[in-house]
């Protein structure tokens, strides 16, 4: 009984680790920055505009699934899937779960950068979602 207690505790407690807003995925890639650079002075959402529809060395860029309006919806460019809307004032649910931001950007980044984000990459493309109103 007491270790059932325990794990209800546990999970309770590590909650925020599996939910948040937007902002708090910008303030934790805003501490990985600080770490990688201590001359971070925060995220810029034009240049995470320019960084979503640049092209990174290959074929694909953020906007060829997710469109240049990521108010919009979009679809996988190679599977034809239906991709909801990415900005958060369309779609509340995106930047809320961790471990959807952690697979996503895992995913997404490796098939246009061939390589995981920067913090400070994932932070730009956030604020510049977050700059998008309906």
């Amino acid at each position: 009984m007491r270790c059932n207690a325990f794990l209800a505790l546990v999970l309770a407690a590590m909650q925020p680790a599996w939910a948040g807003q937007p902002q708090d995925f910008q303030a934790a890639f805003a501490a990985e920055a600080r770490t990688d650079d201590p001359d971070f002075s925060g995220f810029v959402a034009s240049r995470g505009e320019r960084f979503f529809k640049s092209r990174h060395g290959t074929d694909w860029r953020c906007s060829t699934c997710h469109t240049d309006n990521p108010l919009s919806a979009g679809k996988h460019a190679v599977t034809g899937k239906p991709i909801q809307a990415l900005a958060p004032s369309v779609n509340p649910e995106r930047f809320t779960r961790r471990e959807k931001v952690d697979k996503w950007f895992r995913r997404n980044c490796n098939d246009v950068l061939k390589r995981t984000c920067t913090a400070l990459e994932k932070g730009d493309v956030l604020a510049y979602l977050l700059s998008l109103a309906r």
